[in-house]
This record gives structure tokens, C-alpha cells and sequence, in this order.
């Protein structure tokens, strides 16, 4: 059985903040959308992290989030377009370039990739 989940959402860039209602079988991004909530994305897959949000409470559901390393995932980043609700949520949206400069900046620049992406050597 299908529940509903409230998300909240702090929509740090706009100074927004906007309530949802989600099912846990639906993604965030998706549901938000067509409740008519103008949210960052690009790439609608989880490999990118233009719709990263911090989890300030609540609970996801997010295996196809392939764009956020499992230390950042255990930090409490989720990917909007490819996260689901399994509880009520609040969250915020976060700058794509932080994000991206918490997963790959200690390796980029310091000669640390050897080969691959640095989510392979996690």
C-alpha cells in the first residue's frame, strides 16, 4: 500500500520553501514537478548532482543515486530526481559546486585518480 509523505523544502539559492505531498512509490523531483515546485536538475538519472539536497530529517529510499558517493550518501545528501520518501522529510537544496568539491575535490588536482571515476576507489 502506497504511503504519503510531507517533504518540505528549503530552497536555499531562491530563498523559497516549498511542502509537498509524495508518495513513497514516486520520486521527490517528479512529484514535486507536478505539484507545480520549480526545483535544480539536468540530468533526471542520479548521476549528476545539480538536485542535491541535505536530508535535515527524514528518511530516503535512493539506489539509483550513482552520482553521490556512499560517504556523502551516509552524510545525508540525496538526490531529488532519483530519491524516494520513506518518511516525512524536510531537506535543502545545496550549490551543485559544493557538492561536487566534497566528492571529488580531495582527488582532482592531487594526482590521486589512477584510473576510473573516484567513487571506484571509495
Amino acid at each position: 500500500m502506497t504511503q504519503m509523505h510531507t517533504v518540505q523544502i528549503h530552497y536555499r539559492q531562491k530563498s523559497t520553501q516549498h511542502t509537498v505531498q509524495v508518495p513513497d512509490d514516486r520520486y521527490v523531483l517528479m512529484s514535486a514537478e507536478s505539484q507545480g515546485v520549480d526545483l535544480p536538475f539536468s540530468c533526471r538519472n542520479g548521476a549528476c548532482t545539480a538536485c542535491a539536497v541535505r536530508v535535515l530529517s527524514g528518511e530516503v529510499y535512493q539506489p539509483e543515486a550513482v552520482g553521490l558517493s556512499p560517504n556523502l550518501r551516509e552524510q545525508g545528501y540525496a538526490l531529488l530526481c532519483v530519491c524516494y520518501p520513506r518518511s516525512d522529510l524536510e531537506v535543502e537544496t545545496q550549490d551543485e559546486d559544493e557538492v561536487y568539491e566534497l566528492q571529488f575535490g580531495q582527488h582532482f588536482g592531487k594526482g590521486k585518480v589512477r584510473r576510473g571515476l573516484p567513487l571506484d576507489e571509495e
